[in-house]
């Protein structure tokens, strides 16, 4: 179980960060109340997560879910570019979190 949480946690990182980005810097309260809400719930699940998983490889999934996810999201929701060097980028974050869970 403890890797379903983490990767929900991963999802709801993703989440926060764009509820972050439509917050526009904390000024529009419903965005920013989510933010809060939904990154404490990631948190949460990423803590219950490495009840059973080492540190190094609960945070770095998470972080490279969470990484992965909103570059996806930026891309694809709000149109940011997906040059060859930032695919690339993403895939070697994806590689690590894939040969991390194979290392477990």
């Amino acid at each position: 179980m403890a890797w379903v949480y983490l990767t929900i946690a991963g999802l709801l990182e993703v989440a926060w960060a764009f509820t972050m980005k439509q917050s526009d810097g904390f000024t529009r309260p419903v965005e920013a109340g989510l933010t809060i809400v939904i990154a404490l719930c990631s948190f949460g699940l990423l803590a219950v997560a490495m009840r059973s998983l080492p540190l190094g490889t609960a945070y770095m999934v998470w972080t490279g879910i969470g990484a992965v996810g909103a570059f996806i999201v930026g891309i694809v929701v709000l149109g940011e570019a997906a040059t060859l060097p930032r695919l690339i980028a993403a895939g070697l974050i994806l590689a690590g979190i894939v040969t991390m869970k194979l290392s477990h």
